[in-house]
């Protein structure tokens, strides 16, 4: 890819719990001349953006259709149940949910994790979102299970959370069009999510390989620099100053007389 050929920007959607702040930062320090622009949306909206042009790429919670998006697993969350602080369980450091089996367990429209069966009791209705069903749990209502992500967005004073093990969890994924070559700036987005350094081979910022017609010119021309190292004479060189000369010969400048005999 030319200069002339990047584009001048790179649309990310995200959606709510899923912070790209490192991965934008690593971004703008290696492409300081291709912009990053960030769109919000819901988790449910996320994958027709992406599949109608709207973004490049997307941070987005899984399952996505793999026949019309690629994507990356990047990590799974925690699920939390979000309470009163002053709720019993607030004195354990987890809860299970056999525990929850007597609380009213809130389940908004716009929940994000695959229940085969909720605990708890079921509400009178369904809240809209999961930002209503926080208010309920403020109130007092219920109680409501989430991504660990979403409670510390919607974060109070007055709530607080668990962790629930044995509960669904959700996943967050790497996401864009399913294309027969993926586009350069959405595997340079890859390579910063995967941690690749600036100079792997699978990112635009890469160095290329020289081609090998290269390669051999520049050995080429380090043998006939060797070759007439001396100015090319063959004579052989004079023992730098201060060294002796090698070998069983006569050292320079003696007579070449043998010394006589030391007296027995």
């Amino acid at each position: 890819m030319t200069g002339s050929d990047i584009p001048s920007s790179f649309r990310l959607a995200y959606v709510p719990g899923v912070t790209p702040t490192k991965w934008v930062r690593v971004w703008r320090e290696r492409l300081p001349h291709t912009s990053l622009e960030l769109v919000q949306a819901t988790a449910a909206e996320a994958p027709g953006l992406l599949a109608g042009g709207g973004a490049d790429a997307g941070l987005v919670r899984l399952p996505v259709d793999r026949g019309v998006l690629s994507a990356i697993p990047l990590y799974t969350e925690t699920t939390v149940v979000v309470i009163p602080k002053d709720h019993a369980a607030t004195a354990a450091e987890e809860v299970s949910l056999a525990e929850l089996s007597d609380e009213i367990v809130l389940h908004p429209l716009d929940d994000l994790l695959d229940w085969e069966t909720l605990p708890g009791r079921p509400a009178v209705e369904r809240p809209a979102t999961t930002a209503d069903a926080i208010e309920l749990v403020a109130a007092g209502v219920g109680v409501l299970l989430v991504p660990q992500s979403l409670a510390r967005l919607h974060h109070r004073k007055d709530l607080t959370y668990r962790p629930v093990p044995g509960a669904p969890e959700s996943r967050v994924a790497l996401a864009w069009p399913e294309a027969e070559v993926t586009p350069d700036l959405v595997e340079e987005f890859i390579g910063i999510v995967r941690g690749r350094t600036v100079n792997s081979t699978r990112g635009r910022a890469a160095t290329p390989p020289r081609p090998a017609k290269d390669k051999a010119k520049d050995k080429a021309k380090a043998k006939a620099k060797r070759g007439g190292a001396g100015g090319g004479s063959g004579a052989r060189q004079k023992p730098a100053a201060g060294r002796k000369p090698q070998g069983g010969g006569r050292a320079g400048g003696q007579s070449g007389k043998r010394g006589k005999p030391r007296g027995r």
